[in-house]
């Protein structure tokens, strides 16, 4: 008995942490908390289906329970009730209703479906070739890291994009190793990025919720694809329609940096002689996307995280350069970067830390 009890004590601890964890969280990365469009569109389709379900269940448990009383054997009565073998009114009922609930639930879905499908703002073209009212972003997703590139604006990001708020912004997910997933948990729902086609979706990201949460979201691979798939995050900056474009033009305002410290004119060198086969300091990155192979470092200095999942600092920096296989197990860094003495990462360090926009 003494047992049994301890065991109910732990079985209802674990309920009370359950209840209590499921509430932590943080709003930029919750689907309950949309934060667009597209988030609050599939928020209402949960609701919806949550609350039919909710209905069904109370609706089952309540004939149950008023059965189980009603019709229980009362005292030493063993007459046998009256055998109903079918009733056409009954069988129409449990029939239609299922049928009308679905309706209500598929109505809306299909609806939504299709809205949601609609890319086809993206196909224009003007005689240059660039889409005409709508922003383009092809995402590429790697091991284990995100490429966004502006076709029409000639500008190349790694790990942090960034979106005007208030305003569609339309997508070209493919992946260049594995399948990959593309996800920002509260803007709106995944989509695969495959090696072998190229899937297509738009987002919009509302500029009241933006604020609220400082105007940065989480996104994430939401498709398991190697040792550092829960590793491999990426951060979305969302802006304002004019800071967006004062963004645009300072981005593609960057040359190629000119150090005046000597510590970081060494990390250059280094930088030039061991890095620069794979990585880019600039946003206009002209080679082709099969030649890049790492992430393009031009902002690398303003960054929230470095390999998305580490602190922006020296310390945290030094750390990945030391050990990147320690931090992101699988990463393709691990495999071709060579020993740095302390002097060495001192110098990559200050040249990479000095890597920002408004100091070009």
């Amino acid at each position: 008995m003494k047992k049994r009890l301890q065991n109910w004590r732990l079985v209802s601890l674990f309920a009370m942490l359950t209840l209590v964890l499921a509430g932590c969280g943080e709003p930029f990365i919750s689907t309950l908390t949309p934060a667009g469009e597209v988030a609050q569109n599939q928020y209402d389709l949960m609701i919806l289906s949550t609350i039919i379900m909710v209905f069904v269940i109370i609706a089952v448990a309540v004939i149950f329970i008023y059965v189980l009383f009603r019709f229980r054997r009362k005292g030493n009565d063993k007459t046998i009730p009256k055998q109903v073998e079918g009733s056409h009114k009954l069988e129409i009922i449990w029939t239609v209703i299922p049928i009308l609930l679905l309706i209500v639930l598929a109505v809306p879905v299909v609806a939504y479906t299709f809205k949601l499908a609609d890319v086809s703002p993206m196909e224009k073209k003007d005689k240059d070739g660039k889409t005409k009212d709508a922003l383009v972003i092809n995402v590429r997703a790697n091991l284990y890291w995100w490429e966004f590139e502006y076709p029409d604006l000639g500008v190349i990001t790694s790990q942090e994009l960034v979106v005007p708020t208030d305003k569609k912004v339309y997508f070209n997910l493919t992946a260049s190793d594995v399948k990959h997933s593309f996800w920002i948990p509260a803007v709106g729902g995944k989509m695969d990025t495959n090696t072998d086609g190229v899937n297509k979706f738009w987002l919009e990201f509302d500029s009241q919720k933006s604020e609220e949460v400082g105007n940065l979201f989480y996104g994430k691979c939401a498709e398991l694809c190697g040792p550092s798939h829960a590793l491999m995050d990426f951060k979305v900056k969302a802006m304002s329609q004019d800071d967006f474009k004062q963004w645009t033009k300072d981005m593609k305002a960057v040359k190629e940096p000119v150090v005046d410290d000597a510590l970081a004119r060494e990390g250059q060198e280094i930088f030039n002689k061991s890095c620069i086969g794979c990585h880019a300091v600039t946003p206009s990155d002209a080679r082709p996307e099969l030649a890049r192979q790492a992430p393009n470092l031009a902002t690398f200095g303003e960054r929230e995280r470095i390999a998305g999942v580490l602190d922006h600092s020296e310390k945290d920096l030094k750390n990945w350069l030391r050990d990147p296989e320690k931090y992101k197990p699988g990463n393709t860094m691990s495999g071709t970067y060579g020993e740095l003495d302390e002097k060495q990462l001192d110098a990559l360090t200050a040249y990479l830390m000095g890597l920002k926009v408004e100091d070009k």
